[in-house]
């Protein structure tokens, strides 16, 4: 049975999910938003082997490696990391459950953030 919320408290949850990384790492953060959506879009992950109800969230942006290079160009735009809430809801079972899961789903879209593949996330 998935366990739901409201948005109002699936993003007080998603506040005190992104509170909890360490701050060496969020003060790295540059014009960086955190968006709350029901679900994907149909072609939200680029890749026609993830399911989009599969997908519990989504980096958009340049990473903060090459945000630093020399040649990078400043985008007017924010990076973004997506949470999708009503995938995250449905493998949830208790509110430990969900702010264990947008923990999880968060930190790992920080990982691609500063630059850390499928690969590597897994690995760790």
């Amino acid at each position: 049975m998935s366990y739901r919320v409201n948005r109002e408290r699936f993003e007080e949850l998603a506040e005190k999910a992104l509170a909890s990384i360490p701050y060496r790492f969020r003060k790295r953060f540059k014009n960086i938003s955190i968006v709350v959506k029901d679900y994907p879009e149909d072609e939200a992950s680029g890749d026609p082997e993830i399911r989009k109800d599969n997908l519990l969230g989504l980096f958009v942006g340049q990473t903060y490696e090459n945000q630093n290079s020399f040649f990078a160009i400043p985008s007017p735009y924010p990076d973004t990391i997506y949470l999708y809430q009503k995938n995250i809801e449905s493998i949830s079972h208790s509110e430990q459950d969900l702010c264990d899961e947008i923990r999880a789903t968060l930190l790992h879209e920080v990982g691609h953030y500063f630059g850390l593949s499928e690969d590597d996330l897994r690995s760790l």
